[in-house]
C-alpha cells in the first residue's frame, strides 16, 4: 500500500487542485504585474531622461509612457487566448 494515498484527510489535498478559475485567475493577475511594471518602467526612464537632459516640459515622460502603455496593452491582447 502506497503511503501517500493511504491517508484520506491529507493536508495538503486542497493545494493540489488547480481549477480553470484559478489558473486564468494568476494569469490574469501576471498580466496586470507586466503591464504595471511596463508602464512603470516607462515613466520612470521618461522621468530620468528629461533629469537628465534639464528639460522645462516632461517631454521623455509623456513619449516613454505613451509607448510603455501601448506595448503593454499590445503583449495583453497578444496574451488573450484565441476564440475559435
Amino acid at each position: 500500500m502506497d503511503p501517500d494515498k493511504s491517508h484520506s484527510d491529507d493536508p495538503e489535498k486542497p493545494f493540489r487542485k488547480v481549477t480553470r478559475k484559478t489558473s486564468s485567475f494568476v494569469q490574469y493577475s501576471a498580466i496586470g504585474f507586466q503591464m504595471l511594471a511596463t508602464i512603470g518602467l516607462g515613466v520612470w526612464g521618461g522621468i530620468k531622461l528629461d533629469e537628465w537632459q534639464g528639460n522645462q516640459k516632461p517631454i521623455w515622460t509623456l513619449v516613454l509612457s505613451l509607448v510603455a502603455i501601448g506595448s503593454s496593452l499590445y503583449l495583453f491582447i497578444r496574451s488573450l487566448p484565441k476564440q475559435p
